[in-house]
């Protein structure tokens, strides 16, 4: 598929390259650099398991054997990655990377490396007149043969190894002539894909021969827990959150109040909440951990503490302290003088319903007032007003690692709102989808509409262990309109 790419883009070339076709490259090789991320992040949690079984007596005598093999594959790994990355800053280089004071690559508004990514001959003068696509090419052979120097390796993959190669020529030199610098380094990229793909291989495999993936615990912290369950108005209340044993190389993920709070090294997580309004409140805690198995559980807190009115009115949302826009935000109010009596107003938005239960209906982000008015007294309670937060892309069980097998029987994808109070629903617009590694020789790009995944099946039915599908340009629907969220890469196993 990439090939193809190149070759529209060549015939392209005679007409100028047009923007688009830049943006393309541009987003297939984001969507490759961020799969080799999933990739290295998967295989550290294998060679932290190997550490452990090579202590374990029941399985010490087979890590003696296979760790080794699975290190060899990691340092030739390491070493052809960074060699493929020498080779991108040199192309970059060539064609007018711009640095700053301080030698460091500036970038575009898009977060781009900012060099001249339409240069038709630096691609050709580096890789084909200066001889590195050779080099390169010798390189990747070698790569291949010491990653296939364990015969049970090579039995096993000799013919399915991610690293693709032509032994009787330079194969490799021919795709870098008169590419435009961004077609070239996209291709690298792709190469570094490949270079990941094959370390998984041989690693997963060395790991299948001793034994289950096993996590390490070696830190231990305390739960959930608050620093009061009864505050005043304007005062803090801290959530301490963590698990009782924890990985240093698998930290929990843990959600406080609705979104992600950051892990210290002990793994514990404090978020703190300035109390406002009045009455009875609570504030979801959500940790996800890694268990010895290497599977992932989860587990959710209510924490609840109560705010003290000085006295008058109260106004208390049913839906913890924050209201969110394009929902209906129910309200609970309270007065001194009967709601006979009372009016209630907002300072920006609307406040619908009658007696004690309201609804609020907010737009902007920012802070808002609601004004209690009770018999010509007057009470103002402040509250923040936030955007519903971005729902998750998942197939299957959501994780970034899977079964192949497991993969091959999914036929639809989802948007999850996870940790969130109300009960909204996300469904998937449209998004565009790269598979690579094992079995896709070169990248393809295909696109989904909707939440099925039945357009895919013909690609789906040639991923096996190896194989990365990344999903990129989502977009989703939901009650407050069409956004974009974040991708996902999902490695085969």
């Amino acid at each position: 598929m990439i090939n193809l790419m190149y070759l529209v883009l060549t015939a392209l070339l005679a007409l100028n390259v047009s923007a688009e076709v830049i943006e393309a490259f541009k987003t297939v090789d984001t969507s490759l650099q961020n799969s080799n991320k999933s990739i290295a992040s998967a295989n550290d949690i294998l060679f932290e398991s190997l550490k452990s079984l090579s202590t374990d007596p029941q399985t010490a005598k087979n890590a003696a054997i296979w760790a080794p093999v699975a290190e060899d594959a990691k340092n030739e790994a390491d070493k052809m990655f960074a060699y493929i990355e020498q080779l991108k800053t040199d192309l970059k280089t060539s064609s007018g990377l711009k640095k700053d004071a301080n030698g460091a690559p500036l970038k575009d508004e898009h977060g781009y490396e900012d060099y001249k990514l339409d240069d038709l001959n630096a691609s050709s003068r580096l890789m084909d007149t200066d001889g590195k696509g050779k080099e390169l090419d010798t390189k990747l052979k070698a790569f291949r043969d010491a990653l296939l120097r364990n015969p049970d390796v090579r039995k096993a993959y000799e013919k399915t190894l991610a690293i693709d190669v032509d032994p009787s020529k330079d194969a490799t030199t021919p795709n870098f002539r008169m590419m435009p610098t961004v077609a070239a380094i996209t291709l690298l990229s792709k190469y570094q894909n490949n270079v990941r793909n094959a370390e998984n291989q041989v690693v997963t495999f060395a790991q299948n021969q001793i034994g289950k993936v096993k996590v390490v615990y070696n830190q231990f912290a305390a739960i959930v827990g608050q620093s009061s369950n009864y505050v005043m108005p304007g005062e803090k209340v801290t959530i301490t959150a963590g698990v009782g044993a924890f990985s240093t190389e698998s930290k929990p993920e843990i959600s406080i109040g609705g979104s992600g709070a950051a892990v210290d090294a002990n793994g514990v997580a404090t978020r703190d909440f300035t109390a406002e309004g009045g009455g009875d409140r609570s504030i979801p805690v959500h940790v996800t951990y890694t268990k010895p198995d290497g599977t992932k559980e989860s587990k959710d807190y209510t924490i609840k503490y109560t705010v003290g009115t000085p006295g008058g009115a109260a106004v208390m949302p049913t839906k913890m302290n924050v209201f969110y826009i394009g929902v209906d935000n129910p309200i609970k109010v309270g007065s001194p003088t009967g709601m006979e009596k009372t009016q209630v107003s907002i300072s920006a938005g609307s406040v619908t319903g009658s007696g004690s239960d309201r609804i609020v209906r907010v737009s902007s982000i920012g802070n808002v007032t609601v004004n209690v008015n009770a018999d010509g007294k007057s009470y103002p309670f402040a509250f923040r007003v936030k955007r519903i937060p971005d729902p998750v892309f998942k197939v299957g069980d959501g994780k970034i690692r899977m079964a192949s097998i497991a993969f091959k029987s999914q036929t639809s994808c989802r948007a999850e709102l996870e940790n969130f109070d109300f009960d909204l629903r996300y469904s998937v617009v449209s998004a565009t989808v790269y598979f690579s590694g094992a079995n896709f020789p070169n990248v393809v790009t295909a696109s989904i509409n909707g939440n099925s995944l039945g357009g895919l099946s013909a690609f789906i039915s040639r991923c096996g262990p190896g194989s990365v599908i990344s999903f990129d340009n989502i977009k989703v629907s939901g009650p407050d309109g069409v956004r974009s969220i974040e991708g996902k890469s999902i490695a085969l196993y």
